[in-house]
């Protein structure tokens, strides 16, 4: 059993979660080449390391992205198993096309700035910089983008897949993973140009960014406490164990209308784990009943260690 969304081929639930994708994947590519990489940001990810790399050593980020995406892909799969499915495969295709289109035709000229000011030495023009603006709408692109690719069901893939693979052998949680990996990518800037303030700025993009995601899946709190009934426990608890990797507690219990003995699933999964569980049980059982409860800090295993204050 798969929590995937198994969509009708043309059907209304597969148009719109593969224009999900498109839009996504094109407002990804406008936010790196329009903003991100004129400021020589890098807010994790492989397209934060193509960005350094592309100032660095002038190649399409789209080159770099490509060189790192698709091993990434074929080395997850085969260390994971093929968790990521068709639509982060589109995904990672759709954002390395669009980023080729657009820096190939609108190169990588700022769309907001101050001003141009003339560089007599080097020739040419060099813009004068809104760092906090740019950063604003930076942030809210990218959220926006990478929202609506989580909620087609697809994965953001990249920098993810190292975590993922991290995590499989040190134990250490994913999100904590993730952090390093992207904290690592970000602090790239401050080694290769200087300056302390790229760094911060690309900190502060990637916070919006979360906060906007958080929006677009309807998810304002990072975890979901779920309370499941099903009469098919069996498929709904190996969903939960299987394809997510999740633990939950079974409650017996008892109906109050007809008086028959049922089960209910407690669970706590995170937002992106969320939106996977509730197509796949949309897909087990139509008729389940999930009360879905915002939790703003879930501690122990699996999540936040357990601390004194």
């Amino acid at each position: 059993m798969t929590t995937q969304k198994k969509e009708k081929l043309f059907s209304k639930q597969w148009i719109k979660a593969y224009a999900l994708i498109l839009i996504g994947s094109f407002l990804f590519a406008a936010g790196d080449v329009m903003f991100v990489n004129p400021y020589r940001l890098a807010p994790g990810g492989t397209y934060g390391l193509a960005n350094v790399f592309n100032t660095l050593w002038p190649w399409k980020i789209s080159y770099y992205a490509f060189c790192m995406d698709i091993p990434l892909l074929l080395i997850g799969t085969w260390i994971l198993g093929p968790k990521f499915g068709i639509k982060t495969v589109v995904s990672t295709f759709l954002i390395l096309g669009f980023v080729w289109i657009l820096e190939t035709t609108w190169g990588y000229a700022p769309v907001i700035h101050d001003g141009f000011i003339e560089n007599p030495v080097a020739g040419g023009l060099n813009f004068v910089p809104d760092y906090f603006l740019n950063t604003l709408i930076a942030g809210l692109i990218y959220g926006l983008a990478i929202g609506m690719i989580f909620k087609s069901g697809a994965t953001s893939g990249g920098s993810d897949i190292i975590a993922m693979i991290l995590n499989k052998y040190t134990k250490i949680s994913l999100g904590t993973l993730v952090l390093v990996v992207d904290s690592t990518i970000t602090l790239t800037t401050l080694f290769a140009f200087g300056q302390f303030r790229l760094p911060i700025y690309s900190i502060l993009l990637i916070v919006i960014e979360s906060k906007i995601i958080d929006m677009v899946i309807d998810g304002i709190k990072t975890y979901k406490t779920l309370f499941i009934v099903s009469d098919k426990y069996d498929d709904v608890r190996n969903a939960i164990l299987n394809d997510l990797n999740r633990g939950g507690t079974c409650i017996n219990c008892m109906g109050m209308y007809q008086g028959t003995e049922r089960k209910i699933i407690y669970t706590t999964v995170s937002r992106t784990e969320f939106v996977k569980l509730k197509e796949g049980i949309k897909s087990i059982d139509p008729d389940a009943f999930i009360n879905v409860v915002d939790s703003s800090e879930i501690l122990g295993k699996g999540f936040k260690e357990i601390q004194a204050n």
